[in-house]
């Protein structure tokens, strides 16, 4: 589960250092950086869903 949290810590880190990117290749009219940056925030949101999806299913269900 250690494996999991840090992979979803990168995960976060990962998307925020895109939308910078995105912001500084817009201000800058540097538009390969903000289309580079908006496929690999992509890739990372994918992932993460992926993992939050793989975490939940491994939890086990709640009796009643």
């Amino acid at each position: 589960m250690g494996k999991k949290m840090l992979l979803s810590v990168l995960y976060n880190i990962g998307i925020f250092i895109c939308l910078y990117t995105v912001y500084w290749g817009f201000t800058n009219h540097r538009y390969d950086f903000l289309t580079g940056a908006v496929i690999i925030a992509g890739i990372f949101i994918y992932l993460k869903v992926q993992l939050l999806k793989e975490v939940k299913n491994t939890q086990r269900p709640v009796k009643k």
